[in-house]
């Protein structure tokens, strides 16, 4: 039988521990006898990512940029004992954070349905769609631990030099800070990701944050949905028959419950699926 021939490269992000071993027998025994597998290979084994002070998840990164296809496999995101046991030069970020950021990338994640295997929650007849933005917030948060008393502040400086202060609290003791940011124009792109894969599926999208308690963080994805949705997507929609509906986190968890499935979930940030 002639192998299939590849005219594109596949990144080959590969990973830590077992996922290595099970990547290769998926190589050796799945894909290599049928298909002329041509790749570009970065090896994101914390070993590795050490050694190259985690310049190779960059580099793995920007190739994925470049020939826009990648396998990648699972990776150590390591804590402090990982550091004793790696003898890490630092505790290394997040190889998807980075990867994430740098692809300004929408993670969709939809459950394979097996016959024989039901789902937890009775009623769900069809897959749920988890749209997820994959830029800033925690994965690219900057923290800090308070060593003692003093005053927290975020400060912006323009490019003008002009500075704002707003004070995030009075420590009256040890503590941590966490700092997250984000931007419009990746808020966009997830917003018209999410608008458009719902479009090819014919699945409705749900959007929900925390604008309630977030009254700007949150509220700026919400506004910004909605402002493309109506500018963009809402004719398209209504052709189609599908809706796009905004709710508070809480009730879309309990409507998530009672549904039948069959839609597009869009949650601000990882947190929101825990």
């Amino acid at each position: 039988m002639e192998k299939i021939k590849m005219v594109t490269p596949l990144v080959e992000m590969d990973g830590d521990e077992m996922t290595r071993v099970l990547w290769q027998i998926i190589k050796d025994e799945l894909l290599t006898p049928f298909v002329d597998l041509k790749t570009e290979y970065y090896d994101l084994g914390l070993e590795c990512r050490n050694e190259t002070d985690d310049q190779v998840t960059v580099d793995s990164a920007n190739a994925t940029k470049k020939y826009g296809v990648a396998v990648k496999c699972a990776t150590i995101t390591p804590n402090a004992a990982r550091m004793t046991e790696y003898n890490l030069k630092e505790m290394w970020k997040s190889p998807n954070g980075t990867i994430r950021a740098i692809l300004d990338g929408t993670v969709f994640r939809t459950p394979i349905q097996v016959k024989g295997i039901e789902p937890c929650v009775k009623n769900w007849k069809k897959p749920i769609t988890i749209a997820r933005h994959a830029y800033g917030d925690v994965y690219k948060s900057v923290e800090w631990k308070v060593p003692g008393a003093g005053k927290a502040e975020l400060v912006f400086t323009g490019a003008d030099g002009k500075e704002e202060r707003i004070t995030i609290h009075e420590f009256q003791g040890a503590g941590v800070l966490q700092g997250q940011h984000n931007i419009d124009a990746s808020i966009e792109s997830f917003a018209r990701s999410c608008f458009n894969y719902a479009l090819d599926l014919q699945q409705d999208l749900w959007f929900a944050t925390k604008d309630t308690i977030s009254k700007k963080y949150d509220h700026t994805f919400k506004d910004i949905f909605q402002e493309i949705y109506d500018a963009e997507f809402k004719e398209k929609f209504e052709a189609k028959n599908i809706t796009y509906f905004y709710t508070l986190i809480d009730d879309a968890v309990a409507r998530v419950m009672k549904s039948e499935g069959g839609f597009i979930w869009a949650c601000k940030t990882m947190m929101e699926m825990s």
